[in-house]
C-alpha cells in the first residue's frame, strides 16, 4: 500500500518533526517519483524498527545509524547472493 506523508505519520505513529529528522538522516528514503513524497509498508516497518531500537533498547542516534547501515548491507548481500544463485541455475 502506498501512502501520503500524512497517512504515513498516522500509520507509523510519528510526529512530523521526528519524520523530518529521519528523512534528513536518510533513515527513511521514501519514493519521490510523484510530486508528493510517497511511503510504503516497508517504510512503516522500518519506522517501527527505529522506534523499537530507541524505545525498547535505548539505542542512540549514532547506534540507530549503524544498525540501519549494517541491516541495509546485509539485505543487499542477501539480494546479491539470491541473484547469483538464480543465474547459476540457468547455466
Amino acid at each position: 500500500m502506498i501512502m501520503t506523508k500524512q497517512e504515513f505519520l498516522i500509520s507509523a505513529n510519528l510526529r512530523e518533526q521526528t519524520l523530518e529528522f529521519w528523512l534528513e538522516q536518510r533513515w527513511l528514503i521514501p519514493d519521490e517519483t510523484d510530486p508528493e513524497v510517497r511511503f510504503s509498508e516497508c517504510d512503516v516497518a522500518r519506522a517501527a524498527l527505529i522506534q523499537e531500537l530507541q524505545r525498547d533498547f535505548g539505542v542512540n542516534d549514532a547506534g540507530v545509524e549503524l544498525i540501519l547501515h549494517l541491516m541495509d548491507q546485509l539485505h543487499g548481500t542477501r539480494h546479491a547472493l539470491s541473484l547469483l544463485r538464480e543465474s547459476s541455475r540457468f547455466k
